[in-house]
C-alpha cells in the first residue's frame, strides 16, 4: 500500500505539471498531438523493447491490449473534440468523473467487491467533479458534452482492461511498452482527426520541444504508475485517488495565475472533492 501509494503521488504531480503547462498552449498547436509524439520518441522504444522481451503473448493478453488500444484511441478523440466544443474548466472534471463508472463495471462484469464507504467517497469525490465542471458551463457548446462522455466511458474502460493486464507483465518498462500500443493508436486517431479537419498530417503549429518533452514524459509515466499502483488497489480508487491533481491544479489557477472566475465555487467543489478522497482513504 505505500508503495502504491508513492506511486499515486508521483502521478498526481506528473498530471498537475502536464495540465498547468498544456492549457498555456493556444488551440491551434494540437497539442495533445505533439506530446504523443514526444512519449512515442522517448520511452516507447525502452518499453516497447522490454514489454517484447519478457512478456507471453498469450490471446487473453493479446486481447487486453485490442480493447486498451482502442479504448485509449477514442479517448483522446473525444477529449480532442470536447476541448474544441468547451473549455477546460468544464471537459476534464467531467472527464476525471470515471472512478464512479469504473467501479460499477468492475461489480457488474467481474464481481470486484469495495466497502461502503469507498463507495461513499467515491460518490463525493464525483459530486465534487460534477460541481468543478459547472463553472465552466457558461462559455461552453452542448456538442462537447457526447465528447466528454465518451472520452468518460473510455477512461472507464482502459482502466480496468490495463488492471488485468498488470497480470501479464513483470516490470515497469514492460507496463511502459504496454501503454505505448494505446497512445500510438492515439496518435494514429489524432492524425486522421486532424487530416480530415484541415487538410494537414502534421498541425500548422509547433509547441516548444521542452514542452513536447516534458508532456511526452508526464503523460506516459504518469500512468504507467497508476496502472502499477493497481497491482493492489482496486482500479476505481486508484484513479479516483488520482483526481486529487485536479484540486491542486484548480488551487494553483486561483492563487498562482489568479483566475479568479468563479473562485468560490471551485473551492467549494475542491473541498468537496478533497471530502471524498478522505472518506475513501479511511
Amino acid at each position: 500500500m505505500t508503495q502504491a501509494a508513492l506511486f499515486i503521488g508521483l502521478s498526481v504531480c506528473m498530471h498537475v505539471v502536464w495540465n498547468l503547462m498544456a492549457r498555456q498552449q493556444p488551440k491551434a498547436r494540437y497539442v495533445l498531438w505533439w506530446v504523443l509524439i514526444g512519449h512515442l520518441v522517448l520511452l516507447a522504444p525502452w518499453g516497447l523493447y522490454t514489454l517484447f522481451q519478457h512478456t507471453r503473448f498469450t490471446p487473453e493478453f493479446l486481447a487486453l491490449a485490442a480493447i486498451s488500444a482502442t479504448a485509449n484511441a477514442l479517448y483522446f478523440l473525444g477529449l480532442k473534440k470536447a476541448y474544441d466544443h468547451a473549455p477546460v474548466a468544464l471537459v476534464y472534471p467531467l472527464v476525471r468523473s470515471s472512478p464512479l463508472l469504473i467501479a460499477l463495471w468492475g461489480l457488474w462484469l467481474f464481481d470486484q467487491q469495495l466497502s461502503m464507504a469507498a463507495w461513499v467517497g467515491i460518490a463525493i469525490s464525483v459530486l465534487g467533479l460534477a460541481l468543478l465542471a459547472d463553472t465552466g458551463r457558461g462559455s461552453a457548446n452542448k456538442s462537447a458534452l457526447p465528447w466528454a462522455f465518451l472520452a468518460m466511458l473510455c477512461t472507464s474502460v482502459y482502466s480496468l482492461s490495463d488492471k488485468f493486464a498488470t497480470a501479464h507483465i513483470d516490470s515497469f518498462a514492460g507496463l511502459l511498452g504496454f501503454v505505448s500500443f494505446g497512445y500510438f493508436a492515439a496518435w494514429l486517431v489524432l492524425t486522421l482527426e486532424l487530416k480530415h479537419s484541415t487538410g494537414r498530417w502534421v498541425p500548422a503549429e509547433r509547441p516548444p520541444l521542452w514542452v513536447i518533452a516534458v508532456g511526452g514524459l508526464c503523460v506516459g509515466l504518469a500512468y504507467v504508475l497508476v496502472i502499477a499502483a493497481m497491482r493492489s488497489m482496486p482500479a476505481a480508487v486508484v484513479v479516483a485517488f488520482t483526481n486529487a491533481g485536479i484540486v491542486l491544479a484548480t488551487l494553483a489557477s486561483i492563487f498562482l495565475f489568479k483566475e479568479n472566475a468563479h473562485w468560490k465555487m471551485r473551492l467549494a467543489a475542491a473541498a468537496t472533492i478533497v471530502g471524498g478522497l478522505v472518506v475513501l482513504r479511511f
